[in-house]
């Protein structure tokens, strides 16, 4: 199995994902879309997976990269190929496939919890009802036209839909490792302010146990991808 691992900023956990990916015998690349993407890497792969970044899907005035990812994944879909979009990547599939992406009332920074909202998916079969995940988002999208609604949380209405059998979109990090959660928390501390679903950065360390189960769960939905 090929996979292709879309980067867009240093502090991204990206080799949990490669390290699943070398566990189960899988070719994978982890590739930086802010220096221009191969499309022969886009057609060979049998997965792609568009990870987080702390830009905008709506700025390509100011990320003109962004054109040319775009046009890789609105074909790769048309393709049928597998993509998982997770935050960034959840939040630029929701605006290919017809949805606005817009800031949100509020971020959410953290460990959240999730719940299901009863709807199912393939991929997703395995995913407890209610769990925690790490987030850190300001922006949310609306749900495109024909696709289903997966998972909620308090803060953030849509945390995960479908839109067909081959393509699912992620709000939620649940690939964050407690190293780069302290990364996170080194570089970008001016972003703990108080509100209602922003953590202080002790609540933040306290709850890093939650990755271990976090990164079991991707496990759990990568597998399911790939089988």
């Amino acid at each position: 199995m090929n996979i292709l691992i879309l980067k867009h900023f240093e502090l991204g956990n990206y080799d949990v994902v490669h390290q699943w990916a070398e566990q189960r015998g899988y070719n994978a690349w982890i590739r930086e879309a802010t220096i221009g993407l191969s499309r022969k890497e886009f057609d060979t792969a049998d997965l792609i997976i568009i990870m987080g970044g702390p830009m905008s899907v709506y700025e390509e005035e100011t990320y003109p990269w962004l054109i040319q990812e775009k046009e890789y994944i609105l074909e790769a879909i048309r393709q049928n190929q597998k993509v998982l979009g997770i935050c960034f990547g959840a939040q630029m599939l929701a605006e290919l496939l017809g949805g606005r992406v817009y800031r949100h009332d509020h971020k959410e920074i953290g460990w959240h919890r999730i719940s299901r909202t009863g709807e199912n998916h393939p991929w997703l079969q395995d995913l407890p009802e209610d769990f925690y995940s790490f987030q850190w988002h300001g922006d949310t999208f609306e749900l495109p036209q024909g696709a289903v609604w997966l998972a909620q949380s308090e803060g953030c209405r849509n945390q995960a839909f479908a839109y067909n059998e081959n393509t699912v979109g992620l709000q939620f990090h649940l690939e964050t490792s407690p190293e780069s959660v302290e990364l996170m928390l080194h570089h970008w501390k001016d972003a703990l302010v108080e509100a209602p679903y922003i953590q202080t950065k002790e609540q933040i360390v306290k709850e890093m146990d939650r990755s271990e189960t976090a990164i079991g769960i991707l496990y759990s939905i990568l597998d399911r991808i790939a089988g």
